[in-house]
């Protein structure tokens, strides 16, 4: 018997012990097997490791969507994109410049297409904002664990989203989002006493500043230097 002429079920069985490359790459063989491919049944978990992963055709968002993860641990994301952006040079810059839209862009896809998800992780998204994961929030409404790791330019806004728009969510972490205060969390654990929160080392980081804020303190430091 020909592989092709096994039924659907049998199909997706098969190709679900297959990697997304493979996958895609068995896909390309018929029209059959094509169909397979795209069957949004497949796709009920996705991980991946980087953002440039986000951009290639070897995977489908669909309904069946139900657990998410993207996971960049990479030495990139703390000497490049974990910096304040007024303080990055030209260079660090462009190298943000060529992935920085990438993970937004595709969680504004998954907004759309993927209302049934349960459980989201994203670690190492430097450049994702608040306004990315209330979006999620507010179209996932399924949505039942919250996993956010190192990702730099979340702030407590993103867990007022938590406690207005996740009435599904019984696990939040917000681990190492050192624009996350203590003020913050404190905020939610009375909002949302159901939700299991962590928050390791997020609000005993130093968060952002703003150009203007350093400023006194680089008028002291030439005070002393003249000084001395």
């Amino acid at each position: 018997m020909h592989v092709t002429q096994l039924n659907r079920e049998c199909l997706l069985h098969l190709f679900s012990f297959l990697d997304k490359d493979n996958r895609k790459s068995l896909s390309l063989t018929c029209h059959a097997l094509r169909e397979v491919f795209l069957d949004p049944r497949l796709w009920t978990v996705l991980h991946f490791s980087s953002p440039c992963q986000l951009t290639r055709d070897n995977f489908v968002l669909g309904p069946s969507l139900r657990y998410l993860t993207v996971c960049w641990f990479s030495s990139r994301v703390l000497q490049v994109c974990n910096i304040e952006d007024w303080l990055k040079s030209s260079f660090q810059k462009d190298i943000c410049s060529k992935h920085e839209s990438l993970v937004s862009t595709f969680l504004a896809h998954v907004c759309h297409m993927c209302p049934n998800l349960l459980w989201l992780s994203l670690s190492g998204c430097g450049h994702i904002t608040d306004n990315d994961v209330i979006s999620v929030l507010q179209s996932c409404r399924k949505l039942r664990c919250l996993h956010l790791e190192n990702c730099v330019r979340i702030t407590d806004c993103s867990l007022q989203g938590v406690a207005t728009h996740g009435e599904s969510l019984v696990e939040v972490k917000v681990d190492f989002c050192r624009n996350v205060t203590q003020a913050g969390l404190q905020a939610i654990k009375e909002k949302r006493l159901c939700i299991q929160l962590s928050a390791e080392r997020s609000a005993d980081m130093i968060p952002d500043s703003k150009p203007e804020e350093r400023l006194p303190l680089r008028r002291t430091l030439q005070k002393v230097l003249q000084f001395t």
